[in-house]
């Protein structure tokens, strides 16, 4: 079996992503990785460069800066990276610049690849997310954060990356026959130094409205109280974010029993919390019935 993973980044250094943590969470399992590295105004490609490893494959892209609605050039890129992947591999590892797989899940997730390698009904599989906000002792925990993508894909050729590049379909718009892995994927988009958050917000806007930077409205440092409901994180991070959370300079100490829900929302919270069900939740797959864990299904 062979795995290839892939990604893409611009500007990581200038907007504090983990990408270089990113890759080496994927590397042990995967083997080659496919970095598109965008055309940057720092040195990210020279970032990237510095892991140093054998199986990491550089691509260097231009973005099309004319793609400013809906997250649409993300898509772009992502599809730029899957179509460098080597075509004799049987499935291809996507994460993004601000993800990181624990070290703890790449046997699960291996043997998941190795176990419906040869079955084509499934045509991808989906793991389970926990969003840190605001520093790395807290997990958004509210219906707003999207609890399960799918992040391994089959290399078959028909398969592109969708919308702003959350997730996947076929070429012909068709959501993707998963089978759901149990496990997590660390998201830590949402942690960064108040000013670079906000710097980050600014820039990325465009990417979404379509408006051109230089006409977006001037923010003043993020404000990470603005969240509606936070739990505490219990866990134990990636080793490869040790050096990483060490750095942490801001302090982030919020009352996490204070609940900013809507009333419509603090009820659907209560039933989620008490039946696992997500009334109203947003899958852009198609879980295999034979495949189901628990968490996913309902």
């Amino acid at each position: 079996m062979k795995v290839s993973g892939f990604t893409f980044i611009r500007n990581a250094v200038q907007f504090d992503y983990p990408i270089v943590e990113a890759i080496l969470s994927i590397l042990p399992i995967c083997d080659e990785v496919v970095v598109a590295v965008g055309n940057s105004a720092d040195d990210t490609l020279q970032l990237v460069k510095n892991i140093n490893s054998p199986k990491i494959k550089i691509i260097e892209t231009i973005w099309d800066e004319s793609l400013r609605e809906g997250g649409k050039v993300l898509a772009v890129e992502t599809d730029k990276a899957l179509a460098a992947v080597s075509p004799d591999s049987d499935w291809a590892f996507y994460i993004q610049g601000d993800e990181v797989m624990p070290e703890q899940y790449l046997q699960t997730l291996q043997a998941a690849m190795l176990r419906h390698k040869d079955d084509p009904e499934v045509e991808g599989l989906l793991v389970s997310y926990l969003h840190f906000y605001g520093s790395y002792q807290y997990v958004a925990d509210s219906r707003q954060w999207y609890r399960h993508e799918i992040r391994i894909i089959r290399n078959n050729g028909k398969i592109c990356s969708y919308k702003d590049a959350q997730g996947f379909r076929t070429k012909d718009n068709r959501k993707l026959r998963v089978a759901a892995v149990d496990v997590s994927m660390y998201h830590y988009g949402w942690v960064r130094e108040p000013f670079k958050m906000r710097h980050r917000n600014h820039v990325f806007y465009q990417y979404w409205t379509g408006e051109n930077k230089a006409e977006l409205p001037v923010l003043t440092e993020y404000d990470y109280n603005n969240i509606d409901s936070l739990a505490l994180f219990e866990g134990q991070h990636p080793a490869v974010m040790k050096d990483r959370i060490a750095r942490m300079n801001w302090k982030f100490e919020p009352d996490i029993r204070v609940k900013k829900l809507k009333f419509k929302n603090r009820v659907l919270q209560w039933i989620a919390k008490q039946t696992g069900i997500r009334i109203g939740e947003y899958k852009n797959y198609v879980l295999l019935k034979n495949s189901r864990k628990s968490g996913v299904t309902k």
